[in-house]
């Protein structure tokens, strides 16, 4: 279901917890574990020092945007692409290695100017909430 992109929800069959996130975080692991690694360790610990901490849920939608935007632009090339064979295909995309690093490069960018500007309204909208009154500086320590 996971890999033709249908969505659904795994249920405990005695209780009727949610239990979809926790199944999924289990396929992850064990693909992980089986050799077929997606995730470095720095990338992993990145991730987990976001647990709990106040951009925690800033975070999960970053990457869920950037997900999501990956998978369009796949699917763009393989809407593109559909006169190669699979083989043909990958013969390609060995061929093109710095052209897709290149792409990666400028999509990466334009992820990271997201990010700027979410930080930026961030700080707008703190200075809106919490204005400085006049005459009054911030504490000093």
């Amino acid at each position: 279901m996971v890999l033709s992109g249908r969505d659904f929800i795994v249920r405990d069959a005695k209780t009727g917890e949610d239990l979809t996130r926790s199944i999924l975080l289990q396929i992850i692991l064990e693909a992980e574990t089986a050799g077929m690694q997606m995730f470095s360790a720095r990338a992993l610990a990145q991730i987990i020092r976001f647990q709990g901490h106040a951009m925690q849920d800033v975070m999960g939608a970053y990457l869920e945007k950037n997900l999501q935007s990956f998978t369009d632009l796949q699917n763009q090339l393989a809407q593109q692409s559909t006169v190669l064979s699979p083989e043909l295909w990958a013969q390609f995309l060995n061929g093109q290695a710095p052209a897709l690093q290149g792409l990666m490069g400028n999509y990466l960018e334009q992820s990271k100017n997201m990010f700027s500007q979410l930080q930026e309204q961030m700080v707008k909208q703190a200075g809106s909430l919490f204005p400085v009154m006049p005459g009054m500086g911030l504490p000093k320590r």
